[in-house]
């Protein structure tokens, strides 16, 4: 004989205790269900004679009716408290400010926001930017720049050769963008005054050096072209890139294959633990090579060096880069780290300019 009492103190202990909805789930089936323990004694009232069915039937009914009551209370109870948590879980302080969307989110690398700084530089003094392939032939990255073959300066570049085509000749990965200076002469009529960044390829790797990089060359060529032009070039353009008043500079000679007379730049600085200052200071850093484009180099390029001259410099974008903003290993500059360039990347509505300051 079943135990009507003991029966709904157990279901509504067991509703009672339900933590969550799928545990209350579980109660109503195990209670109501098809086979629940209330729908068995539902089926047991056909089976009743009409006295036993008029005593038991209320009892019964009643049982499955307070059971159906407090289902129905607990799951709303369980609802509210789940809607509650949510909104707490995803409560909103609408006085915080916007989130940062995606186009101010995004950081421009410090080499593409210094080849717009160097762009904007020479573009102000007259100069377009030319460009050109990364695989080059031996001619345009040796042979027209007046390096002859078994020259020993070829192995100056520690250049990455391609294999042999069906010629027998190999193409390199271009060790500087003179190449470029080259296809220029060639296709143009003086005067010409072009700059040409990208990247360039040798076989080194440490601290200072990647087997990529960057550089950035310029060339002028012009029948009054002169050694004054080219110093007053450089001047204007270290005070402009380094943002200072005044910056001594000290020409020293040196060797390039490509340029007759040639020299190395150095500029005036302070070293100060361990940060560069220009513009200051009693020491000095080399930055930059140039020189006068060397006959031989006008006549490859079909110029008469009777008529025409010019000249020609060549620097390391991602030196300067280092130098200009603090970096101290080239190396993290093609290391793709998100932490690295959300530092020292450039907003991408923060475009360079001389009038509004390049690195404002």
């Amino acid at each position: 004989m079943t135990d009507f009492s003991k029966l709904e103190n157990e279901l509504l202990s067991q509703v009672e205790a339900a933590s969550d909805e799928a545990a209350l789930e579980a109660v109503r089936i195990a209670a109501l269900g098809k086979k629940g323990s209330v729908s068995e004694l539902l089926k047991t009232l056909g089976a009743m004679s009409p006295e036993e069915r008029k005593e038991k039937g209320p009892l019964i009914n009643g049982l499955k009716d307070k059971v159906a009551n407090a289902l129905s209370q607990r799951k709303e109870t369980l609802a509210d408290a789940a809607l509650d948590a949510r909104l707490q879980s995803e409560r909103l302080d609408v006085t915080l400010p916007l989130p940062e969307g995606p186009q101010t989110r995004g950081r421009i690398h410090p080499i593409s926001q210094v080849i717009d700084e160097l762009t904007a530089i020479f573009a102000d003094m007259g100069f377009s930017v030319a460009e050109g392939p990364d695989v080059e032939s031996d001619y345009y990255n040796f042979t027209a720049l007046n390096f002859p073959e078994g020259h020993p300066a070829r192995e100056m570049h520690d250049t990455f050769f391609m294999q042999p085509d069906e010629k027998g000749e190999r193409k390199v990965l271009r060790t500087h963008t003179s190449p470029v200076q080259v296809r220029t002469m060639l296709e143009q009529k003086p005067p010409i005054r072009v700059i040409t960044p990208g990247r360039t390829y040798r076989h080194d790797s440490d601290q200072t050096h990647t087997p990529m990089f960057h550089q950035v060359e310029g060339l002028v060529i012009d029948k009054g072209a002169n050694m004054a032009h080219l110093k007053w070039i450089l001047e204007e353009f270290c005070k402009a890139f380094f943002e200072v008043d005044q910056v001594k500079m000290r020409f020293r000679p040196s060797f390039f294959p490509f340029t007759e007379p040639s020299m190395e730049v150095d500029i005036q600085c302070s070293r100060n633990g361990g940060e560069i200052r220009f513009g200051e200071g009693n020491d000095w850093l080399e930055i930059l090579g140039c020189g006068m484009v060397h006959p031989n180099v006008l006549r490859n390029c079909n110029l008469d060096p009777d008529e025409y001259q010019g000249f020609a410099w060549g620097m390391g974008i991602d030196r300067i880069a280092m130098l200009k903003y603090g970096m101290s290993d080239l190396r993290a500059f093609f290391d793709a780290d998100l932490r690295w360039l959300n530092h020292y990347g450039f907003r991408p509505l923060d475009l360079p300019s001389l009038l509004g300051g390049l690195s404002s």
